[in-house]
């Protein structure tokens, strides 16, 4: 009899345990404040969900010996993403949900042997909103909720940031033929393969350039508007960067805009996010999520709704950071924060986060209202029984 347990599974401890409930609690909490309600998805899902229309490779996915096609999901958006598209289709959008739970994943060993991972996850997912705002509350979001995991100064977390559209803009000038092979080795920094590549000397040279193209991101932005000019992507992520520079700083977070940053998965059709800490031997990857509209739209939500930003938090890999994990405070309230068309939404982000401050729940009216009587007739749709009105 084998008293170990299966490669890459989780034994853990009751210390352990309890910290894991801390941390979700903890995050929980925060995700309440800012108005998002728990869901619960299956552990269990139907293959063709879990590869989310081809993003996810199967190989990722641990399959079951059942009747139909099963397996255990790896990661927690598709599964959200079906429900908020199906059960829950007749819900109000914005649709902001949270969940926390056990994900699964195939690995790979050195030998080529394979080994499943497990792994506790907690994260968001916001459905429902095609513009800049949902990045804006999104990323806003993600920062509070990494400020109340007590981070010490030595992990110095970085938030580092890419979209696929930057990566669409810098292939331009690839031909169609070698796109591909040319993403892979911009992804993988391969400057070697790239500098030996078919392409013609002047494209090559713009990408070797791209390549070593990462850092603040204003230098970044002004260097990709020198090669690309005013492009929509670029403006975009000016407004975004400059939504959560203010936060970053006062909470010691290192923001990095690298253009050829793509996640593992092929989840994601925009903005794509990975919060990283230093840990003892190696950088620690402690959350990651992005903008996922196309996997809405497949899951069948209506055209004007298929839109989806989310993030997910590693639990196991912040425990493994920490030593001790406070409480936090109950919540009682739900405060409403709107605003007339010509006021900015970071003043009304900027609002939401004193509510918080307070130990109540606040949500932030993502489209600008007409007028006051507009905002309160929100109020019961979005839950909430306190408006704060801004207008001047």
């Amino acid at each position: 009899m084998t008293l170990q347990p299966a490669a890459g599974v989780r034994d853990l401890n009751p210390q352990q345990v309890e910290i894991n409930h801390m941390l979700t609690k903890r995050l929980a909490q925060i995700y309440r404040f800012w108005g998002y309600e728990e869901v619960s998805p299956p552990r269990i899902e139907r293959i063709d969900t879990l590869k989310a229309g081809g993003a996810i490779d199967s190989n990722d996915i641990v399959r079951l010996v059942a009747d139909e096609p099963l397996g255990l999901r790896p990661e927690m958006t598709a599964s959200i993403a079906r429900a908020a598209s199906t059960r829950l289709a007749q819900k109000p959008r914005p649709l902001r949900l949270w969940a926390s739970g056990t994900v699964f994943e195939t690995k790979e060993t050195d030998e080529r042997g394979l080994f499943i991972e497990e792994n506790l996850q907690s994260g968001v997912e916001l459905f429902g909103v095609q513009g800049m705002s949902a990045e804006k509350e999104l990323l806003s979001l993600l920062l509070d909720a990494m400020n109340t995991l007590d981070l010490e100064t030595i992990h110095r977390p970085t938030l580092l940031v890419g979209h696929t559209g930057l990566m669409d803009l810098i292939l331009t000038s690839v031909p169609n033929s070698e796109r591909e092979r040319t993403k892979q080795q911009l992804i993988d920094y391969d400057k070697l393969s790239l500098e030996n590549s078919n392409l013609e000397s002047f494209v090559k040279n713009k990408l070797v350039k791209i390549q070593n193209l990462r850092g603040s991101p204003t230098d970044v932005l002004d260097e990709l508007t020198s090669l690309f000019n005013d492009q929509k992507v670029i403006t975009e992520l000016h407004s975004i960067f400059q939504v959560i520079n203010d936060v970053s700083r006062s909470q010691e977070v290192s923001l990095q805009l690298d253009p050829t940053f793509q996640p593992h998965f092929n989840l994601y059709t925009g903005i794509v996010f990975q919060l990283i800490c230093k840990g003892q031997a190696s950088p620690v990857v402690i959350a990651r999520g992005g903008r996922y509209d196309e996997l809405v739209s497949r899951c069948g939500a209506e055209e004007q709704y298929a839109a989806g930003v989310g993030f997910s938090f590693a639990i196991d890999k912040i425990r493994e950071l920490k030593s001790r994990v406070e409480t936090t405070s109950n919540i009682n309230r739900c405060v409403l924060v709107a605003y007339k068309n010509d006021i900015p939404i970071e003043r009304a982000i900027y609002k939401s986060r004193q509510w918080h401050s307070k130990g109540f729940v606040s949500i932030v009216e993502l489209d600008p209202c007409t007028c006051r009587s507009d905002a309160i007739a929100l109020l019961p749709v979005r839950g909430c029984n306190e408006l704060d009105w801004i207008e001047n």
